[in-house]
Order: C-alpha cells, then sequence, then structure tokens
C-alpha cells in the first residue's frame, strides 16, 4: 500500500494546487500551504521553482519513487525528440496510471494496489506491476472477480472523469485498449504541468 494513500490531500496542500481536480481537496478553502507561515511564503528561486514542478508531477503520479523519476527522465533525455514530452509519454503509459485513466479505479493510489493484486490483464497475461510500460496496442481487461468489486463499480459510474482519446476502454466488458502514447497536451491534468522544468531540475 502507498505510504501516501491516507495523506493524499496533504500533498495538495503543501503544493498549493488541487492535483487531481477532487471537490474534497482542501486547496479549494485554502490555497496557500500549511503551518503558520503557509500564506506567506517568498518568491521562489528558479531553483525552487523547477523543484515546485518536479513535486507536482511527482505528486500526480502518486506512487512514483524518487530513483524511479530519475531513472524516467534519464530515459527521456536517451530518446530522440522533445525530452519533456518524451517524460509526460513515459508516465501515461506506467499501467496503474493507465487504469486509473480508464477510470477503473478511483484515485492513482487505488490503481497501485489494484494492479499490485493482480487484478489486471494485459494482452489476456495478469500483471501485477504497477510500473510495468504499456505499449501502443495492448489490450488491457480486469479479471471476473475483480469486476464486481464496489470500488470498480463505482469508479466506472462516475461522472468525474472521463477516458482520454489516447485509450479506450468499454466499462460493460471491462476492457479496453492503450492506442497511443499521448503528448503533454493530450493528457487530462487536473492543473498544469511543467516537465520541462522537471527535466532542467534534473540537468542542473
Amino acid at each position: 500500500m502507498s505510504k501516501r494513500l491516507h495523506s493524499k490531500f496533504k500533498i495538495d496542500r503543501r503544493l498549493g494546487v488541487n492535483l487531481w481536480g477532487k471537490a474534497k481537496s482542501p486547496v479549494e478553502k485554502r490555497n496557500y500551504g500549511p503551518g503558520q507561515h503557509g500564506a506567506n511564503r517568498k518568491k521562489p528561486t528558479d531553483y525552487g521553482v523547477q523543484l515546485h514542478a518536479k513535486q507536482k508531477l511527482k505528486g500526480v503520479y502518486g506512487n512514483v519513487s524518487e530513483k524511479q523519476l530519475r531513472k524516467y527522465y534519464a530515459e527521456a533525455i536517451r530518446r530522440k525528440g522533445d525530452s519533456s514530452e518524451n517524460l509526460i509519454g513515459i508516465l501515461e503509459t506506467r499501467l496503474d496510471s493507465v487504469v486509473y485513466r480508464m477510470k477503473i479505479v478511483p484515485s492513482v493510489f487505488a490503481a497501485r494496489q489494484f494492479v499490485n493484486h493482480g487484478h489486471v490483464l494485459v494482452n489476456g497475461k495478469k500483471v501485477n506491476i504497477p510500473s510495468y510500460l504499456v505499449r501502443a496496442g495492448d489490450e488491457i481487461a480486469v479479471t471476473d472477480k475483480a469486476k464486481d468489486m464496489a470500488l470498480v463499480i463505482e469508479s466506472l459510474a462516475s461522472t468525474e472523469r472521463e477516458v482520454p482519446e489516447y485509450m479506450e476502454f468499454d466499462a460493460k466488458s471491462c476492457k479496453g485498449k492503450f492506442i497511443r502514447v499521448p503528448q503533454l497536451a493530450d493528457v487530462p491534468y487536473a492543473t498544469q504541468m511543467e516537465p520541462n522544468l522537471v527535466i532542467e531540475f534534473y540537468s542542473r
């Protein structure tokens, strides 16, 4: 279980943004950091701006460790093209990210548990590694046992989010397909992500 599961809204408060667009986020009422000096923060330095961008990106995916994010950065700059776009593409192909985007579960934290517990099939084979990278064309399905879980039923019925266009998912059969690796503009983030600043942070 992710250590952040019970404190996900604290991440919102600390960063001053509603990372997942949840109505219950404390940022909707108090859009400043916790503590007596939370509302009187100094203007951040360039390093501070980059660090904040990294913390936002790391926070919105919930389950990504610092070691993993550095690894993804290294892979992003190794690949051809825009490094910041590459970084987003890698993060969005994580299996737990795909499960969350397909609305199978209500949060990225629940997605990690769901995958860990063996409820997801990739091309017909059970995969229980949240960081597994899905490829374009891969078919994603929920096991028969998991289809009747209250968590899944409630999440699929929710109108809070929509399945993005770079993947498809049929709620009745609980099967879908990862169509293509998205660009930054394709990803339905609830708040602005700045992967270019994250690249700059690790490039220092």
